[in-house]
């Protein structure tokens, strides 16, 4: 299984930023976006279809067989 870890936000602020409202009334992160890694959800459910892909097909040869 894979670890799982914990990540803190932080809100990049510069001296001048904290003096001066932003012009739009939406905060941003400075320099910063949220931008998840999920390849290693993919390459599981990748490996999950093609085992049950497998498994289906053994099922079919299978049933030819007991018949």
């Amino acid at each position: 299984m894979s670890r799982k870890r914990k990540r803190q936000s932080r809100i990049l602020t510069t001296p001048e930023s904290q003096s001066s409202a932003p012009a739009s009334g939406s905060k941003r992160l400075l320099g910063r976006e949220f931008n998840p890694d999920y390849s290693y959800v993919i390459k599981d459910l990748r490996r999950i279809g093609a085992l049950a892909g497998t498994f289906f097909v053994v099922l079919v040869v299978l049933s030819f067989f007991l018949r």
